[in-house]
């Protein structure tokens, strides 16, 4: 019974991780509030289940093209183009069984042995390993809780070399909430354009929960279009995270590059969603108002609660739906030596599921994700709180 190394050397994501250990223990008839997954508990829009209901009554059957439906991807290409200032023809997207498929896609295309990709700390948990699947090297580059969870650009630019070949990250950022300015993402975009085989991959799944200020993309700064793969789906805005859609735009080299890849592993996305992706894109973004309302509402509420809990810090996100609190002071390096510890612990004493830190690349914190509603939001962190006065009672 011996894996490959590959296989054997990458984790389990410790969001599923942590997810799977809360499902275990509801089997058990434990009550657990789980705060682990950045799922949203919200209905998908009512023009996109309708969506579905008509692509079932065909001719949406049979295998789809492995880029996506040309009438998807040119909805994509409008929906790039208005919501986005990015000029992305049809050939230049790719439709994926989902954002983390796009992702690796793209690395898949672009990394092999030897190469190195920046990708700025905290992170979400896949990027690094899916980097170490194709062979490259993932340099972390750190930041903290006083750097509001960005970091500083002459750390990144430090951090490249001649073997780097991409840098990736996302903002809105999972895991920290933390948004870039566009002073701070042109800033990149200089050290970018240093580098003359540097890419860059923009995670934006998270674009529509911005609690002030306007998204910026990456790809639409002076000279960064032919060097930027964008990355969207329709997850995290239309609470579709069970359909498993992705997408990407690319330059056509790129976006030709991860068509071929995905015609190795899972050929053409789903049919039925592609027209599900075609409805949400082509819908007036402001129909998602309201759900941004709630997650700004649940951050002030989770921060509020945070706050309460003696020696635990937190900066104030301005997107997504999640808070990453130092939690050093409750680590005595005894009993909880460290943010998995703490997590275990937290699980196990009070029933509640939090991300430990160090897969995000920031040891000594805690993910907290807040997509769910409030007398659980309520609940789970008055358990936390009571959890940790017993720890250091």
């Amino acid at each position: 019974m011996v894996l490959s190394p590959t296989v054997a050397a990458i984790a389990e994501p410790a969001t599923l991780l942590m997810a799977r250990r809360s499902r275990e223990l509801r089997e058990q008839g434990r009550d657990i509030i789980d705060l682990s997954l950045g799922e949203p508990d919200h209905d998908p829009p009512a023009f996109a289940l309708e969506a579905a209901h008509e692509a079932l009554r065909g001719p949406w059957h049979k295998y789809p093209p492995v880029n996506g439906y040309l009438d998807v991807r040119q909805a994509i290409s409008n929906k790039f183009e208005r919501d986005n200032g990015l000029l992305y023809g049809a050939d230049q997207i790719v439709v994926s069984t989902g954002a983390k498929q796009a992702l690796m896609n793209v690395i898949m295309s672009l990394i092999g042995p030897g190469d190195e990709v920046v990708i700025p700390a905290p992170y979400w948990v896949s990027y690094s390993e899916q980097v170490r699947l194709a062979g490259g090297t993932p340099v972390i580059v750190t930041s903290t809780l006083e750097e509001d969870w960005k970091a500083p650009i002459e750390r990144i630019a430090a951090a490249i070399n001649e073997r780097t070949r991409l840098i990736m990250f996302s903002s809105p950022c999972n895991p920290s909430g933390s948004v870039l300015t566009r002073g701070e993402l042109e800033a990149l975009a200089d050290v970018v354009r240093k580098h003359k085989d540097l890419y860059v991959m923009a995670d934006e799944i998270y674009e529509h929960i911005v609690f002030e200020g306007t998204h910026v993309s990456f790809g639409t700064l002076p000279d960064m279009a032919e060097r930027t793969i964008t990355v969207n789906g329709l997850s995290k805005a239309f609470a579709l995270t069970g359909w498993r859609l992705g997408y990407i735009g690319a330059p056509q080299w790129i976006a030709q590059a991860a068509g071929k890849v995905q015609a190795q592993f899972t050929s053409g996305a789903n049919s039925i969603a592609q027209r599900v992706a075609k409805a949400c894109v082509e819908a007036d973004p402001a129909l998602l108002a309201p759900m941004r309302a709630d997650f700004l509402r649940r951050r002030d509420l989770v921060l509020q609660e945070v706050a309460a809990i003696p020696g635990w810090k937190c900066n104030t996100p301005q997107g997504a739906f999640y808070l990453l609190p130092d939690v050093r002071s409750s680590i005595d390096g005894k009993t909880i030596k460290g943010s998995v510890d703490l997590s275990l612990y937290l699980l196990d004493k009070v029933g509640v599921s939090l991300v430990e830190g160090r897969s995000f690349g920031a040891e000594g914190t805690l993910r907290i994700s807040y997509a769910t509603n409030d007398d659980k939001l309520r609940e789970a962190m008055q358990r936390v709180a009571k959890g940790i006065a017993q720890l250091h009672a």
